[in-house]
């Protein structure tokens, strides 16, 4: 085996090791943390977790509002039955899923937020031209964001359903 070999293989080795000393101290603060959260007493609902269903309920509202009185709100042609029932029963059913503290509604809360910081940061980037467009853009991005960190911890304190085949 030649120099290079040697040298090439004892890299690879203490890149491994690096690797595997990091991910045992990754692993032990996880471990470390999911031992100081305690699980949601049944019943008990985060803060944020009640806002997001009341905002979610909102959405919902507003897009049943928004569909019905569209001939008096715009002049263009009505959007999409299909698509506006779809938004309609997502946001509907997240605020009772939020609502009774479900893991699936804060996941799909989470996602739904995931696309508004997308869509506000694509707003800002591309779009935003005015003073105002720019406030409103980093007003949501930063309202997302928020309502995002806060959703972490409170979908780590509720208990994930187990499947029906993985009981022990």
């Amino acid at each position: 085996m030649g120099s290079r070999e040697r040298r090439r293989a004892e890299r690879r080795k203490r890149k491994e090791r690096t690797i595997e000393r990091y991910s045992e101290r990754t692993e032990a603060k996880n471990r470390e943390a999911r031992e100081t959260l305690e699980p949601l007493p049944e019943g008990d609902r985060p803060p944020v977790v009640t806002a997001s269903a009341i905002v979610s309920a909102i959405f919902c509202t507003l897009a049943i509002l928004g569909y019905a009185l569209w001939p008096v709100l715009r002049d263009d042609q009505r959007p999409e039955l299909f698509g506006g029932l779809m938004f309609i029963a997502i946001t509907g059913a997240m605020a009772y899923g939020l609502w009774r503290t479900r893991y699936w509604a804060v996941l799909g809360f989470m996602v739904f937020l995931v696309f508004f910081m997308l869509a506000a940061a694509r707003g800002l980037a591309l779009e935003a031209a005015t003073l105002g467009e720019i406030v409103g853009n980093l007003v949501l991005l930063g309202g997302a964001g928020v309502f995002f960190f806060f959703m972490v911890k409170a979908l780590a304190r509720i208990q994930m359903p187990e499947r029906p085949g993985n009981r022990d």
